[in-house]
């Protein structure tokens, strides 16, 4: 399952190499909302995986982005005791411009949508 979110760029990351095969780079975007009459803000963190890792490089700090992204959640064992992890995939970055009307796409750092039976092995040790 796909979901999508806006919100301002504030953080880009370098990108990280766990093993030979496997890289990871992490960005932030901030959304803020007014709910009820305050102001709520929230920083949400995604991770691009391997091709993906050069998405955030075609975009500013400050841009306001819609992100499109999967949701993984895994599961290890270490010493009797069950950890839990989850992360949010990043598959595609889009600039948007706010207009009068609606929200347009300015540009696009696209990527097909990973195949969600192309599970990636994720065995990190913590």
């Amino acid at each position: 399952m796909s979901y999508e979110i806006t919100g301002k760029l504030i953080a880009k990351f370098d990108t990280v190499q766990h093993t030979e095969t496997f890289k990871t780079r992490e960005f932030v975007i901030e959304k803020t909302e007014d709910i009820g009459g305050r102001t709520i803000t929230n920083y949400i963190k995604f991770q691009c995986v391997q091709d993906r890792v050069t998405m955030p490089d075609r975009f500013n700090i400050g841009d306001e982005v819609k992100v499109s992204f999967n949701i993984k959640g895994t599961k290890w064992n270490k010493n009797g005791i069950d950890n839990y992890i989850t992360n949010l995939n990043a598959w595609r970055i889009e600039t948007i411009k706010l207009g009068d009307n609606a929200e347009a796409q300015n540009s696009t750092a696209d990527f097909v949508p990973p195949d969600p039976t192309d599970d990636i092995v994720d065995d990190l040790p913590f």
